[in-house]
């Protein structure tokens, strides 16, 4: 067993050396070095020691409930800072009151109070009309654990250390921006900041109803004398408040615990064990990034995707298909307050007519958004709510699902064309690339919502011929999918995304995160071909530059699920190496050049549902059962998810090998173990 583990960590260092090289039906595939930029630490954050390969810069997001804060980062070639901080406080709106509304203010590091070494300011200035030359501040770490923390040295001989760490906070409209400043040398060093209250007040005709202020506020101003080997800390925090006397005092101490606590909590849940270390802290980062960004709006907690752009607002893709089901696994408090919240209030535009229900709920819910027309939008939403009514395993939820679940269906069947698949007017790209009259999404994710349907509508004493006619309908739809869609592009016998489509597209993976694999030889070969998948994963179409990360995703999800383990394995682990430690990091991404690789927040929950749908097999089919059909990778002996809060219990899932063709998979709930023996590829039902 050593000799073979020996031989795997060769393997390991040979492809971080070479382009990556696999065959694929005969194919020969090949993607570029990935050279990181960024090292994992084994408290589990990520750093960059900052020594060459410069200039660089780099964007991040953090969130909390009534703030979100976005950094612009970059060290120059004289490893000289540059940072732009974005706050963006989603429940105070501004005019109009539209999807992109929420109130923002970007502070650059020039805004901020002078601080002074020994009467030296650390940035130039301008004092009676002469020019004072700064201290000289030399970066030499950055460090990511769910806040930014910015390591420098300051003078020629770097006397005195600063860390600054910024974050938002958990549950004020605040974020925190705290510099901590270490005396290296050995004489007493007199260090001050200038104390700074600015209020920057956002009157009537531009912020919506009432006037809003933005304070910028320091503390721990004036200046001490600090020994060798002390330290000092200043911290300033941006707010935003209706009235000026609320302007907070804030506890940075507390608020720093707070926002470790929060990352803490989404940290311990649904924990991913694998022998790839990269893959565990990939997924413990996604964890963060697709929980924090839910916000507090006077309609209820609201999951937001951020970006800068969108903020109290919920959308049937992002929210209701994405992340919605991922929360279903990870039981996450607010998070699950969140997905109930998004499909009640989808719920609110059913209507007897079956006119479409908005894509996006906007505006803390005063507003929708339906620019891009019927998307296929409750074929999303039936696809996520019914995952996720089932796998929270909370009857009492899934009946207040239930009628939004079967309206959707309803809506979805009746716009069937005459051959047989749903007719939409456009998809979740909303025109940015042809869909056609009936595109290939929608009708899968409503094929895969009718199949739980079933399952649901047995559970919840709906009448049998019910649960009949949603079987009959799936198997119907299931003929017309492959007899409408199914086609030759480029050679490869795959899908066409719509009538008339003569190029690839990325999202002809979708028949197979949905069970549907008559083309999955010809549609895995196409993916993996070098007219879609890019050193950053699939184009959106053949013969163009842009790429999304949700379709990679998808593709990487359903290409395990259809059983391609090993070459879904090892792009799986180049693009997570790509995200967490490359040049962007640490999260899946939107979009390239739109967006300029936003860190959408559903799209890492989306990055976790590779593992628990794709690696680990999970299907769920009853409130207190999935079926489970795992794909360990050759090399590994085993991989477990851990504290998994799903099927209305807490438990482990460990799988295992147990000789050359079996797999063991062990389910641990308390003292309680439950064992099941399989072979490689097959499917067990567990029950919890």
């Amino acid at each position: 067993m050593k000799a073979k583990l020996k031989v795997l960590k060769i393997g390991l260092i040979i492809s971080l050396l070479f382009p990556l090289q696999n065959l694929v039906f005969g194919q020969q595939l090949n993607l570029p070095v990935q050279t990181d930029r960024w090292q994992m630490a084994k408290d589990g954050s990520i750093f960059w020691e900052i020594k060459d390969r410069l200039p660089h810069d780099d964007h991040i997001e953090m969130s909390g409930q009534q703030v979100s804060l976005w950094l612009q980062y970059g060290v120059d070639a004289e490893k000289r800072i540059r940072l732009k901080r974005t706050v963006v406080f989603p429940g105070f709106r501004m005019k109009p009151n539209d999807t992109h509304s929420s109130l923002m203010q970007t502070i650059r590091t020039e805004e901020l109070p002078q601080v002074f070494v020994d009467g030296k300011p650390m940035k130039d200035e301008v004092f009676n009309g002469r020019q004072l030359k700064g201290f000289s501040e030399t970066m030499s770490m950055i460090r990511f654990n769910g806040m930014m923390e910015f390591e420098s040295k300051i003078g020629a001989k770097g006397q005195v250390s600063l860390k600054r760490t910024l974050f938002p906070s958990v549950d004020k409209a605040m974020a925190v921006e705290k510099m901590v400043f270490v005396n290296q040398s050995d004489k007493p060093v007199k260090i001050s900041m200038d104390h700074q209250f600015r209020d920057i007040l956002i009157d009537t005709p531009r912020s919506h109803l009432r006037p809003q202020h933005l304070i910028l506020k320091s503390a721990g101003g004036g200046h001490s004398m600090v020994k060798p080997g002390d330290s000092l800390t200043f911290s300033i925090t941006y707010q935003a408040v209706f009235n000026a006397a609320d302007v907070m005092d804030a506890d940075v101490i507390g608020e720093t615990a707070a926002r470790r606590k929060r990352i803490g909590e989404i940290s311990g849940k649904l924990q991913l064990m694998t022998p790839d270390p990269v893959l565990n802290a990939a997924f413990a980062f996604a964890k963060i990034r697709a929980t924090e960004s839910i916000f507090k709006t006077k309609r209820g907690p609201m999951h937001g995707p951020g970006g800068l752009s969108y903020y109290a607002a919920i959308w049937a893709n992002d929210q209701a298909e994405y992340v919605n089901p991922f929360f279903a696994f990870l039981g996450d408090e607010l998070g699950n307050q969140s997905a109930m919240n998004a499909y009640r209030m989808f719920a609110t535009y059913m209507n007897p007519e079956y006119k479409p229900i908005p894509s996006s709920i906007i505006a803390e819910g005063d507003g929708f958004w339906n620019g891009a027309g019927d998307r296929g939008d409750q074929a999303m939403i039936a696809y996520g709510a019914s995952r996720y009514a089932l796998a929270n395993g909370n009857i009492d939820s899934a009946r207040k699902l239930w009628p939004l679940i079967k309206w959707c269906l309803e809506y979805s069947g009746r716009k069937l064309n005459p051959e047989g698949v749903v007719a939409s007017q456009s998809d979740e790209l909303e025109g940015r690339f042809p869909a056609g009259k009936a595109n290939l999404s929608t009708s899968c994710l409503y094929y895969d919502a009718l199949i739980s349907a079933e399952k649901l509508s047995r559970l919840l004493g709906e009448p049998a011929a019910a649960a009949e006619e949603y079987t009959q309908q799936a198997k119907l739809l299931r003929a017309a999918i492959d007899h409408y869609f199914s086609a030759t592009i480029d050679g490869f016998e795959t899908y066409r995304y719509y009538d008339g489509n003569e190029v690839l597209r990325s999202w002809i993976c979708m028949p197979l995160t949905v069970g549907i694999e008559e083309r999955k030889a010809g549609t895995i070969q196409a993916l993996f071909s070098p007219k879609l998948f890019t050193a950053d994963g699939l184009l959106t179409q053949a013969g163009d530059k842009t790429f999304w990360d949700r379709s990679t995703l998808y593709a990487l999800k359903g290409i395990l699920e259809a059983g391609d383990t090993e070459n879904a394995m090892l792009y799986l682990r180049y693009y997570s190496k790509r995200r967490l430690l490359g040049e962007h990091v640490p999260y899946p991404v939107e979009a390239f050049p739109e967006g300029g690789q936003r860190h959408l927040s559903a799209e890492s929950g989306l990055y976790c549902r590779v593992f628990t749908e794709g690696l680990f097999g999970m299907r769920p089919i009853g409130f207190d059962r999935f079926s489970c059909t795992p794909r360990l990778p050759e090399g590994w002996n085993e991989m477990a998810l851990r504290n998994i809060h799903s099927f209305g219990n807490t438990f482990d899932m460990e799988v295992s090998r147990s000789g050359s063709n079996q797999l063991k998979i062990k389910i641990k709930k308390g003292r309680k173990i439950r064992q099941y023996l399989l072979k490689s590829g097959a499917t067990a039902l567990v029950k919890l």
